[in-house]
């Protein structure tokens, strides 16, 4: 394998990852939270991901609040014609994330705070939110953000 190639494919899942404090359950922690047990989840919101006559695209609802210590089931149906993804993090880390996902378009992801959700196809995050602030989200295919793929997230101290 050449030098360049192997930076390359190495390089790429620090790209994608998120701000990591430590471990939970054998999981890394971010500082948005942490994977949470299906069993354990106290709600679940469905987003759906879909794209507008007018070109733009956009995740259904655009703002979503959730409680510090909540466990939730975000739901996805991707109603259009494409992949698109969804990417949970600080806003710093999805700018990253972006700047990573334009350098190389085609990075697989492994990130458990992110899916990739094929034409009318449907999954979910199981997620446990530790920390009150907001966050980002956003489909971070190149093109989808600039496109209005993007939204708030909101946890609330309680």
């Amino acid at each position: 394998m050449m030098p360049t190639v192997a930076m390359i494919l190495f390089a790429a899942p620090a790209l994608a990852a998120g701000m990591h404090s430590g471990t939970h359950d054998g999981h890394e922690m971010m500082i948005i939270g942490h994977p949470g047990m299906n069993a354990k989840a106290d709600r679940t919101i469905a987003i759906s991901m879909v794209e507008n006559e007018d070109g733009s695209m956009a995740f259904d609802p655009v703002s979503v609040t959730v409680k510090k210590g909540e466990t939730v089931r975000l739901a996805f149906t991707n109603e259009g014609e494409y992949d698109h993804e969804f990417v949970m993090d600080t806003h710093e880390q999805v700018m990253e994330h972006r700047a990573g996902m334009e350098r190389l378009p085609d990075m697989e992801h492994a990130d458990l705070n992110a899916i990739r959700v094929g034409p009318q196809g449907k999954g979910e995050i199981v997620w446990t939110f530790t920390s009150a602030g907001r966050f980002d989200f956003a489909c971070l295919i190149p093109g989808h953000y600039e496109l209005g793929m993007k939204g708030a997230l909101k946890v609330t101290a309680n």
